[in-house]
């Protein structure tokens, strides 16, 4: 069995079977062109694994088509139509399908995933333009074939540039090749907004069954409407993104956790392998890794990843005892490097009915492990010395800075808080040692550190609630 891994610096993460992928990408048991209505080709995308760009492959023959249909001089230029697919991309404008820009979400979730939707928009346009330059679709089924293509695109009614209208339903147009176009750009559309939750989109491979009643991507929808309404609604959580990308993997779960296992891989929260300093706190990322193997699971095709504590706030928790005192003007940093652990593991907790993972890493000849879940749920709570999230309040009175080992903090059972005071905890830089503390400590006011310098400690000293004990991890 050839073990899974992440490469984090010069530190590794290990778990689970690997999976070849690539050999399932692209074999599809038929064409996306098929007999429609008389002598008319209908499309859709015929039933297999698709990648993002494997699906910007298949649209392209949509749009050869219509170019071919509205003849000279437009064929040789998809210039006007991918323009207006671009304005339907944007994330701001009057034509956008997701006008998430103008609503200048700040919550950390909303953010991340407006962030997301340009990133993929401008790469799937890229794909779009790079493809129909190369006119294999033209050249695979020549100008009698595609200008059969005609069909009823049943669609929201994406809006089009001025020069599109212009084309589509000019002269040369009409209703047949604005149907077309409209499922050519709704496509899209559904295929930018599948991809949202997913860090690395490009190499998430999802399933495609082919039904009676709707085309292509189409069987999201539902799904779809659900996930914009809580993004716009600014009510977004962790547990809702995960429910949306259990969906566009068609993984047939109901249960949500953290993240899951499908039988094309296993998705966790996307700070796994980076740094919990940089990461993203509600993504996630797609490995292509079968983590539960099949003896541990009822059925190993599909699995919900479950918190240990289901909710923290009841979790068992322990104090973090005085520790070493030290100065608050000075973080008391003995030069610790923690060359050890290099690799740290996802071990799924055979004793329990419930499907838990553990990071499990061995420090100063003892091992430690913590809850995956709480690892990631303690990574969304952090917060950062200048972060814009911080409590808008003084200095809080509390006493004395303490310093505590990392291999202190990671021995006690349960959660570990304090009931007041400072509590400084020094890693050495050691990323598998920080996120090993972040799934230990309990996920109020813990600020990570950049330095430690006395700058960042002014404001790291501001950070958090404003009120109670307060730990700080560098």
């Amino acid at each position: 069995m050839q073990e899974y891994q992440l490469t984090l610096k010069d530190k590794r993460i290990v778990w689970g079977k690997a999976i070849d992928i690539e050999s399932l990408i692209g074999r599809y048991p038929s064409d996306s062109f098929r007999q429609g209505m008389n002598e008319a080709l209908d499309w859709n995308l015929p039933a297999g694994i698709y990648r993002a760009k494997e699906v910007v492959m298949e649209l392209d023959k949509m749009l050869e088509a219509i170019l071919v249909q509205l003849g000279e001089p437009v064929n040789g230029d998809p210039t006007v139509l991918l323009d207006s697919l671009q304005a339907n991309l944007a994330i701001s404008g009057r034509l956008s399908s997701l006008p998430l820009g103008p609503l200048a979400l700040e919550d950390k979730a909303g953010a991340e995933i407006t962030a997301q939707a340009q990133r993929i928009g401008e790469q799937l346009l890229s794909w779009a333009r790079e493809m129909n330059s190369e006119k294999e679709e033209l050249d695979k089924y020549g100008t009698e074939t595609l200008g059969k293509l005609e069909f009823r695109s049943r669609c929201y009614g994406h809006s089009l540039t001025p020069e599109a209208v212009a084309q589509v339903w000019g002269p040369i147009g009409g209703p047949r090749i604005m149907q077309i176009y409209n499922e050519y750009l709704h496509q899209f559309v559904l295929l930018r907004d599948a991809l949202l939750p997913f860090a690395n989109w490009e190499e998430v491979p999802f399933e495609v069954e082919e039904h009676a009643g709707f085309k292509g991507l189409r069987f999201l929808e539902p799904a779809r409407e659900i996930f914009l309404t809580q993004l716009l609604g600014k009510k977004l959580t962790h547990k809702s993104i995960v429910q949306y990308a259990q969906s566009v993997v068609s993984s047939g779960l109901s249960d949500t956790g953290y993240g899951f296992q499908y039988r094309l891989g296993t998705v966790l929260p996307a700070g796994l392998g980076e740094s919990a300093r940089t990461a993203a706190r509600y993504l996630l990322k797609w490995h292509p890794v079968q983590t539960i193997a099949a003896h541990e699971a009822q059925d190993p095709s599909a699995v919900s990843f479950d918190y240990e504590y289901e909710d923290y706030y009841a979790a068992p928790r322990n104090e973090a005892g005085a520790g070493k005192p030290g100065n608050k003007e000075t973080l008391p940093v003995s030069g610790e490097h923690y060359d050890e652990p290099s690799i740290a593991q996802l071990l799924p907790n055979a004793d329990t009915g419930r499907s838990i993972l553990r990071f499990s890493l061995e420090m100063e000849g003892r091992e430690f492990t913590v809850d995956l879940g709480q690892l990631f749920r303690g990574h969304r709570f952090l917060y950062r010395p200048y972060g814009n999230d911080n409590a808008d309040a003084a200095d809080a009175k509390r006493g004395s800075l303490s310093r505590h080992l990392a291999a202190d903090i990671l021995s006690h059972s349960g959660l570990v808080t304090n009931t007041d005071g400072i509590h400084f905890i020094p890693t050495g830089g050691n990323e598998l040692v920080v996120w090993a503390l972040l799934g230990k400590l309990y996920p109020e006011n813990v600020v990570l550190l950049d330095k430690g310098d006395k700058e960042e400690l002014e404001a790291a000293y501001v950070s958090g609630k404003g009120f109670g004990t307060q730990f700080l991890v560098l």
